[in-house]
Order: C-alpha cells, then structure tokens, then sequence
C-alpha cells in the first residue's frame, strides 16, 4: 500500500541542483508534519528537514548548511526537498515520512514513502 510517492530523483553532477517532491492522500496530508530523511549504502538513516502542517515553520539538520530548502503546497497535497551545490557525499536514497508530532526522530514518523535514488556524480 503506498501512501507517499517521491518523484525526482535522478544523476547530477556535483555543484548542480535537483527538487524532489512527495506526493500523499489528500484527505490527510496536511494534517501531517512532514519530514525529509537519506540513506546512503551501508549508512544509518539520516535527517534532512521538518515542515509543519501548515508550513509555517521549518527545522533543518545544522549539517545541511543551508544548501537544502523544504515546502509544502497542501492545495497539490505535495511537499518538496530542493537541494543546491551537490556534492559526492549526497548520494543517498531519499524518503519523505510524516509524523503528528513534532520531531527530528524516524521512529516518530508513521508514514513514509518508498523512495527516491539521488546520485551525484563527480
């Protein structure tokens, strides 16, 4: 059962950009704080970003240095990841998930989706 679907994935070269986006049911989407995490191979899950429900506020990950942004349009029931200045060491698996509670933790996210493969050649 899917019930977020990331899309925009792909290759890029280092120092290029990419927009991932996450797309879930509309019925309660924005009833979700939703979340950004990676996974490289042979690493543990890592934290990205957080937006509320609404999409008033936003908490990111001090290790991404301002090079990633993170928005909701609840209208189109999608949040996106846009992500500058790429580099090797950004290659992962990229998920979104969303959670009730506000949080940084991916046990505390229920839903997630199956995700997407970013690599970023140099």
């Amino acid at each position: 059962q899917v019930q977020l679907v990331e899309s925009g994935g792909g290759l890029v070269q280092a120092g290029g950009s990419l927009r991932l986006s996450c797309k879930g049911p509309g019925g309660t989407f924005s009833t979700y704080h939703m979340g950004w995490f990676r996974q490289a191979p042979g690493k543990q899950r890592e934290f990205i970003a957080v937006i509320s429900q609404s999409g008033t506020y936003t908490y990111y990950a001090d290790s991404m240095k301002g090079r990633f942004t993170i928005s909701r349009d609840n209208a189109q029931n999608t949040v996106y990841l846009q992500m500058n200045s790429l580099a090797p060491e950004d290659t992962a698996v990229y998920y979104c998930a969303g959670a009730r509670m506000w949080t940084t933790l991916s046990d505390d996210y229920e839903n997630w989706g199956q995700g997407t493969q970013v690599t970023v050649s140099s």
